[in-house]
């Protein structure tokens, strides 16, 4: 039906059908390509991603690896955002517990997520977080510090993988971006400033 109706257009007809359709298809691509893009990078470990463990059954090897830990924020991001320790040594297939400590200095509710990635890229497969304080938004309240936690081991797979297995430092790097405050949070304009642990 479709066919039939195509060939009756005309030339100019069919030219306009076939772009529409092409702007159609495009924007469809575009529309889906950042979930696809998103669960590439989670499978591969792509571009750094780290994988999402429940961290059971994991073997423990005699093998040390140095975790480094970095922190930066967006632009329009007000907050103060830091590792509270550089780095740390594990062994591979151990959980590490690291810290990161963020600070809102402002006068108003922040909210903020967190974006991560690891370095070395070929390391991203191997890097799986069991908990972590990017796994949901974040709200700052005015003058509000937290500290929140991310665990974490490297995969003992590391060490079979040619491109990985001479890795001695890996680097989990976060940025924290600015996004819309939960419906929750909308009417709160002041706050005692207090410390909390998340």
């Amino acid at each position: 039906m479709i066919l039939s109706w195509f060939r009756g257009l005309s030339d100019n007809g069919r030219v306009v059908a076939q772009t529409t359709a092409v702007v159609i298809g495009m924007g469809s691509l575009g529309w889906a390509s950042v979930p696809l893009y998103d669960l590439f990078c989670r499978v591969t470990g792509y571009g750094g991603t780290t994988a999402i463990s429940d961290g059971s059954n994991i073997e423990l090897l005699d093998r040390m690896i140095n975790v480094r830990f970095d922190a930066s924020k967006a632009s329009d991001m007000p907050w103060e955002f830091k590792p509270v320790q550089r780095e740390m040594e594990i062994r591979i297939g151990e959980t590490g517990l690291a810290f990161y400590e963020a600070y809102n200095p402002t006068d108003k509710p922040v909210a903020g997520t967190a974006s991560y990635n690891v370095a070395p890229f070929a390391a991203g497969l191997y890097f799986a977080k069991i908990e972590c304080f990017c796994f949901q938004e974040q709200v700052l309240m005015p003058g509000e510090r937290i500290t929140m936690p991310v665990t974490f081991y490297v995969d003992p797979d590391m060490v079979d993988d040619i491109e990985a297995k001479s890795i001695s430092e890996i680097t989990l790097s976060y940025t924290f971006h600015v996004t819309d405050m939960p419906e929750e949070f909308a009417g709160v304009t002041t706050f005692t400033p207090q410390t909390q642990t998340n």
